[in-house]
């Protein structure tokens, strides 16, 4: 039982580092689209790209399930609201 904790604890910290680096990529976006930074700043534009390389594969079989919203992305909190309900789920199972 101790090992399924321990799984599961890991399981949960990947899961908090996502939705990290999905806020991250959500704030330099509102950074670079709103001007506040520019999109030449070299640190910043690779940064962003480096995160987006990181979550495309993720992101991408959501964004093609998704219906197309127009210039709002909905997929990092689709992404967000299904990483929580599968560590409910698993949860539930390890401690339930």
């Amino acid at each position: 039982m101790q090992a399924l904790s321990t799984i599961y604890q890991i399981i949960a910290m990947l899961t908090n580092v996502l939705v990290m680096l999905i806020i991250i990529q959500f704030i330099i976006g509102l950074l670079f689209a709103f001007n506040v930074v520019n999109s030449r700043n070299e640190f910043l534009g690779a940064f962003y790209m480096s995160i987006n390389r990181l979550l495309e594969p993720v992101l991408g079989p959501i964004r093609r399930v998704m219906p197309n919203t127009g210039s709002i992305d909905f997929s990092p909190l689709v992404l967000i609201i299904l990483l929580n309900i599968i560590l409910i789920v698993l949860g539930n199972v390890i401690y339930g």
